[in-house]
């Protein structure tokens, strides 16, 4: 790629598929971006169709390009993850909280709910910190965000101090809970959320890097690349996606009074029907599939809820 003044770069498009809300509806305004980071400018160049980006193999480059995103869009000043760990799409995320607060919405008369009122929690929040950092900067939503790695729960702790925000982070100290030891016997949540591994296996995990790498690029890489980031337990787990949410499923029955609605993102369309079989069992009330779009990527919010619609109403009223 041919390196470029800042000054030069195009206007920015609009993104289409991403929720009207969206900070990120359109391209990267790499000008403005720049003006946060100022490194980032080194990463910034034109591409052979002519659009300004960065190289997306680069970790540096992805690293930098959230710490400015999350500077100019959220105000999120001081943000960094240890060497390896997940570094995520930050307009994916985003559109992940947006359609969330729809959902919760849709309780209340459509009114989107703002302010410290609503208790999210975010199981595996990881080293990142992302949605209770999105979800308190655009709603004021109160967050508990919680994990099974320390070193995740030790980064999570350092950016919410860093930067004064209302998230509780907790150790998950079983491995096989979600909401067990987390969740106090009378604590309220409006929503739970979560980005589950995808992959049943390490040579699975690895074997999808190297398959997205090949269709970015057109040619089949020699090895995986690290930019993309992710530990183990953040990639993978035995019976991968499914069994992960089966399981979460399984142990929501356990918390139906305190929580108004339980989430998962499905990035796999072919595990939904197994999923609607488990919501079946648990004997769900509702269960609502939430589209999600951003770029040639496809994937699903599913979330269910165990409360009558009168119910919810009740809920809303009490908050």
């Amino acid at each position: 790629m041919e390196e470029i003044d800042p000054k030069k770069l195009k206007k920015p498009v609009l993104k289409n598929k991403l929720h009207y809300r969206n900070k990120h509806k359109t391209k990267y305004n790499f000008p403005k971006l720049i003006e946060q980071t100022p490194e980032l400018a080194r990463h910034v160049a034109v591409n052979k169709y002519g659009i300004e980006t960065i190289n997306f193999f680069n970790a540096e480059a992805v690293k930098l390009l959230n710490q400015s995103l999350l500077k100019y869009d959220y105000g999120i000043e001081n943000w960094d993850i240890p060497t390896g760990y997940l570094c995520p799409p930050i307009p994916g995320r985003a559109d992940h909280i947006h359609h969330l607060a729809d959902l919760l919405a849709s309780d209340d008369k459509k009114q989107i709910p703002t302010g410290p009122i609503i208790h999210a929690l975010d199981i595996g929040v990881g080293a990142n910190c992302i949605y209770p950092m999105i979800g308190h900067c655009e709603y004021a939503w109160d967050f508990v965000g919680s994990d099974i790695d320390q070193i995740s729960i030790d980064s999570a702790k350092s950016i919410v101090k860093a930067n004064n925000l209302s998230v509780d982070i907790r150790l998950q100290k079983n491995n096989s809970n979600f909401f067990k030891g987390i969740i106090g016997g009378d604590e309220k949540f409006d929503i739970t959320m979560c980005n589950p591994p995808f992959h049943s296996s390490e040579a699975e995990a690895i074997s999808a890097n190297m398959r997205k790498i090949k269709n970015l690029k057109g040619e089949k890489p020699k090895r995986p690349n690290a930019s993309f980031g992710g530990k183990n337990n953040e990639l993978w787990c035995p019976g991968g996606e499914l069994r992960f949410i089966k399981d979460m499923i399984k142990e929501s029955i356990q918390f139906k009074n305190n929580v108004l609605w339980f989430s998962s993102l499905v990035s796999k369309f072919g595990n939904l029907k197994d999923m609607y079989l488990a919501l079946k069992k648990a004997e769900a009330f509702d269960v609502k599939t939430i589209p999600l779009g951003q770029g040639n990527k496809s994937s699903r919010i599913v979330a269910w809820t165990y409360h009558t619609p009168n119910k919810r109403k009740e809920w809303v009223k009490m908050r």
